[in-house]
Parts: structure tokens; sequence; C-alpha cells
């Protein structure tokens, strides 16, 4: 009974990983960047639900007004800190994305102090299952993990914005030449990745109701291994490699003798599994052009 729990609480983290991951994978795979701070619009978009929690009473529109401010703030860190920085070398784009990680940051324990805020975002209560007591943000956060990708892989491959990605991220100068606005694609893929922030940052709270201004940081890196080992770029590889650090992670903290060790096996595994396949377990080869 305890290994089906474990294994159900590796799922839980896993989904919540996957979500931020599919944020990673849709920025790399068609921006061609890392946005390194995308674990830290989740924390705005705890704060935010926080403050119109505070204001309302209502979990769901603190969960509304969290996806349309990160949205406006996605947008808004795309066009000012990362836009103008396009043709440039990644290690320039790397230390921008690390400051502007930073600026979010500062800027939360500004408004908000130290201290850590409590959010009661919802109390579900569990499902019992002969015996076994299932938390319901667990079925929530699985459930709407999967459907989101399932519909971010149906909006890629049926709809004309999301061929007009496919586009940009095979050749960004020949969908330019083919009357593609690679701008507004790139804007609307950092708008879908905070909203999936978003989310993130309120299944988080489901499980975890403590908020504080580094709450996404060592999230935002675990979702990074999680794309890189499901294959950075492939949406389905981004919840294949959540699930497995949510499962790792899950089983490594029941095991007294390596609990400590946590998160160097996962990194471990990153290493492991990058040797044996270097684009992730779902990635593609791309032939360079000559």
């Amino acid at each position: 009974m305890k290994i089906i729990e474990t294994l159900i609480s590796g799922l839980s983290s896993g989904g919540t990983y996957a979500m931020i991951a599919l944020g990673y994978t849709m920025v790399y795979g068609i921006a061609k960047m890392l946005n390194f701070a995308h674990g830290d619009i989740i924390m705005v978009g705890g704060y935010t639900i926080y403050v119109a929690m505070t204001a309302s009473g209502y979990p769901l529109l603190g969960l509304l007004a969290a996806v349309i401010f990160c949205v406006l703030l996605g947008i808004t860190v795309e066009k000012v800190a990362y836009k103008p920085l396009r043709g440039a070398s990644p290690l320039a784009v790397l230390i921008t994305a690390i400051g502007v990680s930073y600026l979010l940051q500062s800027t939360a324990q500004m408004i908000f102090g130290v201290a850590p805020k409590m959010v009661m975002v919802a109390d579900l209560g569990n499902l019992e299952v002969g015996g076994l007591k299932i938390p319901y943000y667990i079925i929530v956060t699985m459930v709407c993990s999967f459907a989101i990708m399932i519909a971010l892989t149906l909006f890629v491959k049926m709809t004309k914005t999301g061929r007009a990605m496919i586009a940009v991220s095979e050749d960004r100068g020949a969908a330019q030449l083919m009357g593609i606005n690679v701008n507004r694609i790139i804007m609307i893929t950092f708008a879908i990745g905070s909203a999936l922030a978003a989310f993130a940052g309120y299944f988080m709270l489901m499980k975890s109701p403590s908020l504080s201004n580094t709450l996404g940081a060592m999230p935002g890196i675990k979702a990074f291994t999680a794309a890189v080992i499901g294959g950075i770029g492939s949406i389905p590889g981004a919840m294949v490699g959540g699930v497995l650090i949510g499962l790792i992670e899950a089983i490594s903290f029941k095991i007294p003798a390596i609990a400590a060790y946590t998160d160097a096996i996962e990194f471990l595994i990153l290493i492991l599994i990058l040797l044996v396949r270097p684009t992730g377990i779902m990635g593609k080869v791309r032939r360079e052009k000559v």
C-alpha cells in the first residue's frame, strides 16, 4: 500500500514538473532560447493568486487573475528583455534570463516581504479506494497535466498558428519568407508558457500553501531537467521527463539512506540519459545545414 501511495505522490509532483517543463520546451523549441526566468513566473503567479484571493476569497478567480497577469508579464519580458537579443550569443541571452529571474525575485521580496505567505487555494479532501487515501489535488493535477499536454499537441499539429510554430522552429528565416509573422509566433509561445507557469503555481499551492519569492526556483530547475531528459522541444517528452523526475523524487524520499541525496540522484540520471541519448528520451536529432 505504501508503494502505491509513493507512486501516486510521484505522479502528482511529476504532473507539476511536466507542466513547467512544457513551458520550457515550447519556448526553446520555437524561440531557441532557454528562459531561466520561467520558474519565477510561477512565483509571480503564486503571489497574484494570493492577492486575488485576499480580495475576493475565490480560488478559481485567483487562478484566472494569475493566468492573465503571467501572460502579460511573459509577453512583456519577451518584448523588453529577449527580443532585442535575437541573434546575440547564447551567453548574452543566458545572462539576461538570470538577470530577469533575480529582478522578479527581488521585486516580489520588496512588495511582499521575506516572510512566507500562507495561501489555502483549496481543500478538496481525499478519495478512499480500498483503504487507500488519494488526495483529490493529486488527481486534479494529473488530469489537468495530461489534458494540457494533449491540448498543446493538438494545437501545434492541427491549427494554423501551431503549424506556423513548427515552421518557425524548423527554420525561422524560411518561415519569415513564407509570410509568417515570427514576432507574433514567439510572443504567443511566451504567452502559452507563462499561462502554464500560472497553472503550475496554483497546483504547487494546492500541495503546499507556503508562498515565498523563491517558490519557483528549485521546481524550475527540476522541470528544466525534466524537459532535457524527455527531449527539449518535444511536448510528450516534457510530460515523460516530468513524470520520471517526480517518481524518482518520491521513491528517493522514501529510502532513508538516499533521501538526502535526492536532487543529486535526479541530476545523475540526467547525465546518464544524456550520455546514452544526447537529445533526450523523445528528442529528435536535427541535422545541421551546410
